[in-house]
């Protein structure tokens, strides 16, 4: 059985669940469109910090932030595109800014669902300037959860295409005396490490190092998955539509959470213009993610 239920709080949440399947999901509209809590199939799979989740000054600190309309860290927090430039901080604004509940409910050919919505503001285009609308919309049923994602170019017609890249940040609940039985599917060769900063050959993941930072560059997939051996249930598969092919893995020691982060282009993509999604304006660009257990 399907149902959605708003949630009152200091920060208001609404409630996807399906009852049949022990599956629930728990979005934040105004803390950036997060998804603070994912169970499926009777297990809880995101990590949160809930501390941060609250201070509404805080980046927060686990769920499934959505990154836009950069991925990623930009050289000194700042990027020049043509002849566009801006400033702004790592992974993008749609993580820090309220996102509008413009719907919910459940569907006909089952499932539960939920719609919000961000649009450009005067805020926004001081760092990124273009009108645009982005539409999440998060729909549960049985032991998956699917992200819609439709971004449109709302400038007027003589305005130049729009570069953007969307990416997720799921913090997938793993305890630190499990990060040594963890394993990741990929088949790259190669990644950069952003704590040495350098590409380097890529021979597998040591989840207990003090951080993992690695940006595999040749995964050659639009999906993966983390599992952890010996764990039953303990495998989590990640898949999105095709403009997601760049995958980021991160960790810190003495934290339950390793990130598996489905991504549309690398990072700094706003300055090297790598990977990006040029929309025309008036139009709209379909993608998708989605979570199974």
């Amino acid at each position: 059985m399907f149902s959605v239920k708003e949630i009152d709080g200091a920060i208001p949440t609404v409630e996807l669940a399906d009852s049949d399947a022990a599956s629930r999901a728990v979005i934040a509209p105004a803390r950036g469109g997060l998804m603070t809590e994912l169970s499926l199939g009777g297990r809880e799979l995101l990590y949160l910090d809930r501390a941060t989740f609250e201070d509404r000054a805080a980046n927060v600190r686990g769920g499934n932030p959505v990154l836009f309309p950069s991925p990623g860290k930009l050289t000194g927090d700042a990027w020049c595109l043509g002849d566009a430039r801006g400033q702004m901080r790592q992974h993008g604004f749609a993580r820090t800014l309220p996102w509008s509940l413009d719907g919910h409910g459940t569907l006909a050919q089952g499932g539960a669902t939920a719609r919000l919505g961000l649009r450009s503001s005067e805020a926004t285009r001081a760092q990124y300037p273009w009108d645009f609308r982005v539409e999440l919309t998060y729909t549960l049923r049985g032991r998956a959860l699917r992200i819609d994602v439709r971004v449109t170019n709302e400038s007027g017609g003589g305005a130049p295409p729009m570069p953007f890249g969307v990416g997720f940040h799921p913090y997938f609940a793993v305890a630190q005396a499990d990060k040594r039985r963890a394993t990741i599917e990929t088949r790259a060769t190669r990644a950069f490490d952003n704590t040495s900063k350098r590409e380097v050959p890529f021979t597998g993941f040591d989840l207990t190092q003090p951080e993992v930072d690695l940006h595999l560059l040749d995964h050659g997939a639009s999906e993966s998955s983390l599992s952890v051996e010996g764990a039953p249930g303990v495998r989590i598969h990640v898949r999105g539509s095709p403009e997601f092919t760049r995958w980021v893995v991160w960790t810190l020691k003495d934290r339950d959470f390793v990130c598996l982060e489905p991504w549309t282009c690398p990072g700094d993509a706003l300055n090297t213009g790598e990977g990006l999604i040029h929309l025309p304006a008036q139009q709209t660009r379909a993608l998708w993610i989605e979570i199974s257990a």
